[in-house]
C-alpha cells in the first residue's frame, strides 16, 4: 500500500542487515559529509559495506542484491544508529528510499534525529525481529511488511506485532510533521506568550535590529572636524 497516499501506513520491502551496533559512521561515512547541503547522500549510505576499496559494487550485501531493488525498510541489529550524532545518516537512509526502520534497540541520538525527520523507527523483542529477517532472507524479494502507526500495529506474513511510539512521534506520523512543523502547530500559542513578553518588556524587543541601525547610522555619520 502507498506510504504517500495513506499517511499512517508505512508499507513495502524490507532487506535484513545483520549487524548490530551499526554505527552513523558506517552508515554515513565522513567523506559524504562535506557538502553544506543534504544532495547526494544517498550515494554514501552504508559506503563501505555497499562497496570495496576499489569502488567496486559488493556483490554479496544485501543492498546489492537484484532482489533488494525498491528496498523501503530495513530490519536491523540491536543499537542501530549508534556513535557520532550525524543527522546526515538520517537523510542518507531517506534518500536512498528507506522509510523505517526496525530493530530491538537504536542510537538514542540517532533515534531522535530520526523521528524528528519522520524516518520511522519501530523498536521489537529480539525475537520478533529475528522472525521478521528469516522471513527477508527466505524470500526472494525480500518481506513485506506493512507498518500501521495508527494502529500501532506491524503486520508480514509470519509477525502480526504491536508496538508503541511516544503521543509526540505518533501525532507527527498522522499529521505529515516534522519536528519544525510540530512546533507551527502551536503558532497562536507561540504569539500569544510573544505578546505577553514583549508587553511587560518593551525594551528588549528587536535589540539585534535596534543595535544594528545605531551601528549602521554611526558609521554613516561624518568623522568629527570631517
Amino acid at each position: 500500500m502507498d506510504e504517500i497516499s495513506v499517511p499512517h501506513l508505512v508499507a513495502g520491502r524490507a532487506a535484513a542487515i545483520r549487524i548490530e551496533n551499526l554505527d552513523t559512521d558506517q552508515i554515513m561515512p565522513k567523506q559524504f559529509l562535506r557538502g553544506i547541503d543534504k544532495a547526494g547522500l544517498a550515494d554514501g549510505l552504508l559506503y563501505d559495506l555497499r562497496f570495496d576499496a576499489q569502488g567496486q559494487v559488493r556483490s554479496d550485501f544485501v543492498l546489492n542484491r537484484p532482489q533488494a531493488a525498491g528496498t523501503r525498510m530495513l530490519i536491523a541489529g540491536a543499537n542501530f544508529g549508534c556513535g557520532s550524532s550525524r543527522e546526515h545518516a538520517v537523510w542518507g537512509l531517506q534518500q536512498y528510499g528507506v522509510r523505517a526502520v526496525i530493530a530491538p534497540s537504536f542510537g538514542e541520538i540517532f533515534y531522535s534525529n530520526a523521528m524528528n525527520n519522520r524516518l520511522l523507527l519501530v523498536m521489537l523483542p529480539q525475537a520478533q525481529v529475528e522472525a521478521l529477517m528469516a522471513e527477508a532472507d527466505a524470500r526472494a524479494k525480500g518481506a513485506e511488511i506493512e507498518i500501521d502507526v495508527a494502529a500501532m500495529r506491524l503486520r508480514s506474513a509470519d509477525v502480526d506485532t504491536a508496538f508503541t511510539l511516544s503521543d509526540r512521534h505518533r501525532r507527527m506520523f498522522l499529521e505529515g510533521l516534522d519536528v519544525i512543523g510540530l512546533s507551527l502547530a502551536h503558532q497562536a500559542q507561540i504569539d500569544a506568550f510573544a505578546a505577553r513578553h514583549w508587553a511587560a518588556q518593551p525594551w528588549v524587543r528587536d535589540v539585534a535590529r535596534k543595535t544594528r541601525e545605531r551601528l549602521a547610522t554611526w558609521n554613516a555619520a561624518p568623522a568629527p572636524g570631517g
